[in-house]
């Protein structure tokens, strides 16, 4: 057997309740990553495809990148 110790349904309790998995302690900014809140949808391909941007004014830019990036 290699160099590993049994681990026994005591020890999986025990690390469950330490402090440091506990969701209390991320930084809310690592909890909101993925957030789709304050950006813009940009709808493409009849719905098939949403970007989400940070700015209103570049929706006519991002289309048109993806328009060459899809090859269309």
């Amino acid at each position: 057997m290699k160099n590993a110790r049994h681990i026994t349904t005591n020890d999986v309790i025990d690390n469950r309740l330490k402090v440091s998995n506990h969701q209390g302690t991320v930084p809310k900014s690592k909890l909101a990553s993925g957030s789709v809140v304050g950006l813009y949808p940009v709808i493409l391909d009849g719905g098939r495809t949403i970007i989400y941007i940070s700015d209103v004014s570049k929706e006519a830019e991002t289309r048109k990148k993806y328009e060459l990036r899809m090859g269309n």
